[in-house]
């Protein structure tokens, strides 16, 4: 299970991200310990209220608990591995809020505590809780018989094509994958050993380099992005400096905007935006799903809550109809019936609760192998998808330098199959006349 927290403030910009439903099909609120609300806002804001009292800023400990993706974990795994985190960590007593996060077939928890200890007003150290979590992250991969993670095995063995939330959300704003970019930047990088073949290299792939305002060397798309070359390729400042020299004698990244919308002509701007929309086009089908699917699950969730609720009622009403009242009540607790009958409720509380539950996780196993197998389809429209989007990425370098001028008629590549059909016809053309031209009514694609 990987573990990643961090001291921070703003708990009303956390409770906003942890309740947001359009990125997680499924929230739930699992546990809310130590507050007066009964909400995750009103437990924020208890939680700043508080920490006004002292002078400390990052008065939260939010922790994010990923298993494997594709175990399910029941929920005690969870709630253990979070009492064994805040024991660990000192958190002990201190209030907490768990809430269930469910997307793309993974259900995964993120737990916050209130670093403030409300009896002396001052904030918990978390001395090295990095390295404490790192430990325990371990133990859990070794007793639950996870395969670990070769990160976990050799810090050298890490993804080198991993990213960082801010990675993602701008990736996600321009329908690229995140790890397609580091990958083209990466490459881009060990390919080259001078500035010259390292810009050679971006331009084919529809990149400039730039001189960022705080990030030294940067590259910009011809989108307007701009991505920390340090960052993407991992290399370090020296090594870049090294190769590309000062970044001061590189252009700025306004200078580089200029220069790709110089080049993006309306024409070859309107051709790109055409062609992305068809390559978004892959994904509808699989999204379409996917919402039915989860509209069905929150259905059946909810009836099943529903159904519990209405069942637990029932069954307090004959609990409470089982104790007696009055003088029999007087006498019930003089010979000791009462307690007889309390420790009968209290038998079938515990064993309605372990009921309850069994059925709720059940219900979510089931829902997470549906949920697996429509991601499965929706992960290969997206390797289209991204497969396209990158090639459009070198046809709009290519016409950027041949003068921003986009192509008459491109192969359609929403139709691969078709695609295959023409060239094929182009080659039968070629084979049969012995010329170079293609037969009539041959769409024809530029030189």
């Amino acid at each position: 299970m990987i573990l990643k927290g961090n001291e921070r403030g703003h708990g009303r910009e956390l409770a906003n991200h942890l309740m947001r439903g359009q990125e997680n099909e499924h929230i739930e609120l699992h546990d809310l310990r130590g507050f007066i609300a009964d909400d995750l806002h009103g437990a924020m804001a208890e939680s700043e209220a508080i920490a006004k009292g002292t002078r400390c800023k990052n008065h939260l400990f939010s922790l994010s608990l990923n298993p494997p993706p594709n175990e399910t974990v029941p929920v005690e795994t969870f709630e253990a591995a979070i009492d064994r985190i805040e024991e660990q960590l000192g958190l002990e007593g201190q209030p907490r809020a768990v809430v269930f996060h469910e997307k793309e077939g993974r259900r995964h928890a993120h737990a916050v505590w209130s670093r403030i200890d409300g009896e002396e007003m001052k904030a918990v150290q978390l001395s090295h809780y990095k390295r404490e979590l790192n430990g325990i992250a371990r133990d859990l991969y070794l007793e639950q018989g996870w395969e670990m993670p070769k990160g976990f095995q050799d810090h050298r063995q890490r993804d080198p094509l991993s990213y960082s939330r801010a990675e993602y959300q701008q990736a996600r704003r321009t329908k690229q994958d995140p790890k397609e970019i580091k990958r083209i930047l990466q490459e881009s990088w060990a390919g080259s050993d001078s500035r010259q073949a390292f810009e050679t290299a971006l331009r084919d792939r529809g990149y400039v380099l730039a001189r960022g305002d705080r990030r030294g060397y940067v590259a910009v798309d011809w989108r307007g992005e701009i991505y920390s070359l340090s960052r993407a390729t991992g290399a370090k400042t020296r090594d870049l400096k090294a190769r590309l020299g000062d970044a001061k004698a590189l252009q700025s990244t306004e200078d580089a905007k200029a220069f790709i919308a110089g080049r993006m002509t309306p024409k070859l701007k309107a051709w790109a935006q055409e062609e992305q929309a068809k390559a978004e086009k892959q994904n509808l089908a699989a999204q379409f799903q996917r919402e039915q699917m989860v509209h069905c699950h929150r259905q059946h969730r909810d009836q099943l809550r529903q159904k519990q609720e209405d069942r637990w009622q029932a069954e307090e009403q004959r609990r409470a109809e089982r104790t007696p009242t009055g003088l029999r009540g007087l006498w019930g607790w003089i010979t000791g019936k009462n307690r007889l009958i309390r420790q009968k409720n209290e038998g079938e509380i515990a064993h309605a609760q372990a009921r309850d539950r069994a059925e709720k996780q059940v219900t979510i196993r089931r829902q997470l192998e549906e949920r697996r197998k429509l991601q499965a389809q929706i992960v290969e429209a997206r390797k289209r998808r991204n497969a396209q989007i990158q090639a459009l990425n070198q046809d709009v370098a290519k016409y950027m330098q041949m003068g921003g001028t986009p192509p008459v008629d491109m192969p359609d590549r929403s139709r691969p199959e078709r695609n295959r059909a023409r060239g094929e016809t182009g080659r039968r053309s070629h084979d049969q006349t012995g010329r170079t031209g293609r037969t009539p009514g041959t769409d024809h694609e530029p030189s």
